[in-house]
């Protein structure tokens, strides 16, 4: 019974418009009065307990360092270095899109940013070319879902923090998962879009190339300062994240110049804004999470699924179809929050990995932010690129389904992630 209130309070809040942080805190509610233990001071305690962990610092300094890499003009040069490098090739503005949204997942970890970086910049290059704009959106909002996956990832971040799992290892383990995602859209976009009759851009020479990673170095040194820093146990990720906005400041300020300091309390309010709603959705969580346990809600799950638990895989495939299914409603934190600990202690007593299980987590719902009604991301390319909705989603299916097709074959071979996640560590 305790499930059927957790599920209809919070479904029912949903479907009336409560913001999902209100949801989570009226879903906590009402367990609470089920169960007899209703007390306010259980809610306070616990939105506390959530916002008071060191690690939680992360979040706004990486979400401050991809703010000012954009203002900064460190994404300008990893598009340009990305057209120096690729962009010759016949159909080469799309594999600048995904080559340079995987270095730019390196740096900033936000799926919203990325995309509308990217957005911006080449959507209406590839217009121009004569790319077909529908399809070139979607690819660019399907890259744009890799961020949260390599590291730095502040959907990492959230994730350790309600599993109690090393971050560290997480963000490990999310390179070669993400870097293969890329490596799929090229496939997909290569199959889609290799017969449009578009207009190449010429060969760039191996001087314009020298020159492009010479302007970009300082924004290819980022990703190398973060990743190095944490596997060698200089820098925590929090530490790191503080490194990452001290380092695009000082780019942004005084090596690009491009980041004014009029600029900089615009930049500092987005920051404040987008941390602000992560974090209230956080402490939020941690009421309904402290809830779930009391309740003994993953054990009552656990009856219904009894017969997949000593299927890994079975049990995998069957959480991704929720996770997916519960993509299309909700953005990535709340699903994280919602679903961490309901799911958490399922996959472990069915012995997997949690690290693994972390990382396909994040793919799954980095997908949802693809995915119709809701798709975060389909919205931000709309918005930035001036394109219908209906359009871009029309574009992104081939992209999306190539994506869930990627995240199956990890259920069907956990060890695409686990060894090279073993050799990083």
């Amino acid at each position: 019974m305790t499930l059927i209130v957790f599920i209809v309070s919070l479904i029912g809040a949903m479907s009336i418009g409560v913001p999902v942080a209100f949801a989570l805190i009226f879903c906590g509610v009402m367990l609470m009065t089920y169960m007899g233990m209703f007390n306010t001071q259980i809610i306070a305690q616990n939105m506390m307990i959530g916002a008071d962990t060191f690690t939680l610092l992360a979040i706004p300094f990486f979400v401050l360092a991809g703010e000012l890499m954009n203002a900064g003009g460190l994404s300008k040069r990893i598009i340009d270095f990305s057209i120096a490098c690729v962009g010759h090739i016949r159909g080469g503005l799309g594999f600048v899109a995904i080559f340079a949204a995987i270095i730019m997942a390196s740096i900033s970890g936000s799926a919203a940013a990325d995309t509308a970086a990217l957005a911006a910049i080449l959507i209406p290059m590839m217009a121009k070319a004569g790319y077909n704009v529908p399809r070139s959106a979607g690819l660019i909002a399907a890259g744009g879902v890799i961020a949260p996956v390599i590291p730095p990832s502040m959907a990492f971040i959230v994730f350790g923090v309600a599993a109690n799992v090393s971050i560290s290892k997480l963000f490990m383990a999310g390179v070669v998962p993400g870097i293969l995602m890329g490596v799929v859209l090229m496939i997909t976009w290569t199959i889609v879009a290799g017969k449009d009759n578009v207009e190449t851009l010429p060969k760039a020479s191996w001087a314009e190339r020298g020159r492009a990673a010479s302007r970009a170095i300082w924004a290819l040194g980022m990703p190398v300062i973060i990743l190095g820093g944490i596997k060698m146990g200089v820098v925590t990720p929090t530490e790191a994240a503080v490194v990452a906005a001290f380092y695009a400041l000082f780019v942004g300020l005084f090596v690009y110049r491009e980041l004014k300091l009029s600029q900089l309390p615009a930049v500092l309010l987005s920051a404040g804004r987008t941390t602000a709603a992560i974090m209230f959705l956080v402490c939020a969580a941690l009421v309904s999470a402290w809830l779930i346990t009391a309740a003994n809600i993953p054990n009552e799950i656990t009856k219904y699924i009894e017969p997949l638990i000593d299927n890994p895989k079975l049990l995998m495939a069957a959480i991704m179809v929720l996770i997916l299914i519960v993509g299309t409603a909700l953005d990535l934190t709340p699903t994280i929050l919602i679903l961490t600990p309901v799911l958490l202690p399922i996959v472990v007593k069915a012995g997997i990995d949690p690290i693994y299980f972390g990382v396909m987590f994040i793919m799954n719902c980095c997908i949802g932010l693809l995915t119709p009604p809701v798709g975060v991301v389909l919205n931000v390319v709309s918005g930035v690129g001036k394109i219908p909705l209906g359009k871009v989603i029309t574009g992104v299916w081939p992209f999306l389904i190539a994506e869930v097709l990627v995240l199956f074959i990890f259920v069907l071979f956990p060890e695409l992630i686990t060894v090279p996640a073993s050799w990083l560590y």
